[in-house]
């Protein structure tokens, strides 16, 4: 795929089942980006979160997509999910800046593939140097778009409550242009994330379902007690929507505690065909006045790996992690897939 003109390459993918066929039955999602930007000694205290990145640190999104996929990750998304022409704008932008910056986020995530490729030369076989895996294999890139609560950065993506003003037509209205144009950026998929309600859901959608959108996407949902979303209304209704759109390539949950995951999946199952994915944030609370995760009320990437194979049990097939998690998390889920890949791989 071409990168780093305006205009990318349209992607070749379209479905998730026969990607999953050639990464064995199972891929690895990335980690937390915002995390691992702080780490990297960036101040993300700020409206756009990660977003501003875009702005300050270009090159240190690069490099974190790298180090995920050194780390074993097959699907990385872009530093996008705080990004909003709207969320642009509000800092002074033009909205051909802001567009101009949603393209930039994901030609940095397929530049940052293009460089891993290059590291990995003409090898087809795993190689680990450093700890670190160069393995030529598929690899995706997805767009990443959060909620509207998300754009509000007032916590409102934990609580799907946006009052009664806001309607499909205004949550469509406040996404196209974002979604038409990271559907045009070289992207494989776009990764709508941590959506809180059913009508998010619809808005999305309705949103994949319209003629500009020429890539497929994945739904991934948020809960904060394992029976619902965060916004009270029911998981399997959330799925079903999903379900019901053909353009949505698989389906799961993200940004909620490991603890809650095997029971939303079991719910999950009952009403999707599609592929399962989970990214469970650390377990961690945020807290939304102070804009901070509240430390050490999560688990550790040793306790956090050992779901792994609870959830893959459950039906999941694609795997990786949320806030608070990191490269260390995702190299530790690679390693929890080989066995499963192999029996996979030997049954093809």
């Amino acid at each position: 795929m071409v990168t780093g003109s305006s205009v990318a390459a349209p992607s070749s993918f379209y479905s998730m089942k026969d990607f999953l066929n050639q990464t064995g039955g199972f891929a690895v999602i990335d980690g937390g980006l915002a995390t691992e930007f702080e780490r990297h000694g960036a101040d993300l205290n700020d409206p756009l979160w990660s977003a501003k990145c875009l702005l300050t640190s270009p090159h240190l999104i690069h490099t974190v997509h790298l180090d995920y996929l050194e780390a074993g990750a097959d699907i990385i998304s872009s530093a996008s999910y705080q990004a909003t022409i709207q969320g642009f704008e509000a800092k002074g932008f033009t909205k051909e800046k802001g567009e101009s910056l949603l393209r930039k986020s994901v030609e940095i995530a397929c530049e940052a593939r293009k460089t891993y490729y290059e590291k990995c030369g003409t090898s087809s076989s795993s190689e680990t140097m450093d700890d670190k895996i160069l393995k030529k294999r598929p690899i995706l890139v997805a767009a990443s778009v959060g909620s509207y609560g998300a754009y509000l950065a007032d916590g409102s993506e934990y609580s799907g409550i946006y009052g009664d003003s806001i309607t499909l037509e205004t949550l469509k209205d406040f996404h196209r242009r974002r979604v038409q144009v990271l559907a045009e950026s070289g992207a494989d998929l776009i990764a709508f994330e941590t959506i809180p309600n059913k009508l998010e859901a619809q808005a999305f959608a309705e949103l994949l379902d319209e003629g500009d959108v020429k890539i497929p996407g994945w739904f991934s949902f948020n809960s904060k007690d394992g029976v619902n979303v965060v916004s009270g209304d029911s998981i399997k209704e959330c799925i079903a929507i999903a379900e019901a759109c053909e353009k949505v390539v698989a389906v799961g949950i993200n940004c909620t505690p490991p603890r809650f995951i095997e029971g939303l999946v079991l719910e999950i199952e009952k009403v999707t065909t599609k592929p399962i994915l989970v990214y469970p944030n650390s377990g961690e609370s945020y807290d939304a006045d102070r804009k901070e995760w509240v430390e050490n009320t999560g688990v550790g990437d040793e306790d956090f790996v050992s779901y792994v194979e609870k959830w893959m049990d459950a039906g999941v097939s694609l795997l990786g992690g949320c806030c608070r998690t990191t490269p260390t998390t995702i190299r530790a889920i690679h390693k929890r897939l080989i066995n499963r890949r192999s029996l996979f791989s030997s049954h093809q």
